[in-house]
């Protein structure tokens, strides 16, 4: 199950790694995606902390940690590709993360209240 954020990022945890990206809102208000600021892998943040920036044609945005951890390997695609988040941004991670804290999830919306918000 994907939880996601207030600033539209969504998270989806695997074992233990977790993916995370971009909502369809945010793909669809941002417009075309023409660049990503990426952080390295072995980068650590915190929850709600800046780990990137994108870029549309509309507008420039800080991406934030849904909850702290580790990057553990980074879409290395979406550099030269970034439009494929407005193709398919539930299933185009931007980042993926390890060694972080479950219980942080729980501060997180469900797709339902996502929905809502």
């Amino acid at each position: 199950m994907r939880f996601y954020t207030k600033t539209d990022e969504w998270i989806k945890v695997e074992g233990k790694k977790a993916l995370i990206g971009i909502s369809k809102k945010a793909a669809e208000e941002l417009g075309d995606i023409v660049y990503l600021d990426l952080p390295s892998v072995g980068d650590q943040f915190d929850k709600d902390e800046a780990f990137g920036a994108i870029e549309s044609v509309k507008a420039a945005s800080d991406l934030n940690m849904p909850i702290g951890g580790k990057i553990s390997k980074v879409n290395e695609k979406l550099e030269d590709e970034p439009e494929l988040l407005n193709e398919d941004p539930l299933n185009e991670f931007i980042i993926e993360i390890e060694d972080f804290d479950e219980e942080e999830l729980k501060s997180l919306l469900k797709p339902a209240e996502y929905e809502e918000a």
